[in-house]
């Protein structure tokens, strides 16, 4: 045997190990565990905006912005704390101090604009796609739908490696999607149902994978 035969056979074997210590990619068969990020009770967070109703008394109402302080101001009270306290919670603070002023008032709070957490529930997608895009959750939304809305795949794509990235108990996990098989052979194995702060990231085509 020659010596470039050996160089060729040690360069050969080399791309092996290297091929086969990458193995180790999530697989795209597998199914992502649905996160429970929905199931949490919302909270009110600064940027909200909140409308405070206090019934028969509609001068005590307020629509108003939680500060960066986390604060609102509200008539009789001043200065309340809103940040991080459930619609309810604060509605019953809000009654409780106003009981000083009014006969047995009843209040309700709703947050008619939750800006705190539009960045939160949102779908990312970077990579090899032709607009990487970060789009506001909607219920039902899948894989395909979000690539289609970046505009597909570029040529450079090694779409059959693509991996949805999901925050499971404050871990982000991998999972393969095989994209090719969804856009090219109608393949929705891999096509699943998205969450919020999902992020799907599609890799560029590497020679030393045969990837042209």
């Amino acid at each position: 045997m020659t010596i470039t035969t050996l160089m060729r056979a040690g360069l050969i074997a080399v791309l092996g190990l290297f091929i086969a210590a990458c193995s180790g990619l999530p697989s795209s068969a597998e199914m992502p565990p649905a996160s429970e990020l929905e199931a949490e009770p919302y909270e009110i967070g600064v940027g909200d905006t909140v409308s405070v109703h206090v019934w028969r008394n509609p001068e005590l109402g307020q629509s108003i912005v939680v500060r960066p302080d986390g604060f609102i101001s509200l008539p009789l009270m001043g200065d309340v704390k809103a940040e991080g306290k459930k619609p309810e919670d604060l509605a019953s603070e809000i009654s409780n101090t106003l009981g000083e002023y009014i006969r047995t008032p009843e209040v309700t709070v709703m947050v008619t604009n939750p800006l705190s957490k539009e960045f939160r529930n949102r779908i990312r997608i970077t990579g090899q796609v032709a607009s990487p895009q970060s789009v506001a959750f909607q219920p039902g939304m899948t894989v395909l739908d979000v690539v289609l809305m970046a505009g597909g795949v570029t040529d450079f794509a090694a779409d059959s490696r693509a991996i949805l990235h999901r925050e499971i108990n404050g871990e982000y996990q991998s999972f393969g999607l095989d994209l090719e098989a969804i856009l090219t052979d109608g393949d929705m194995r891999t096509n699943h149902s998205l969450q919020p702060g999902d992020v799907i990231s599609v890799p560029r085509k590497q020679l030393f994978r045969g990837e042209l």
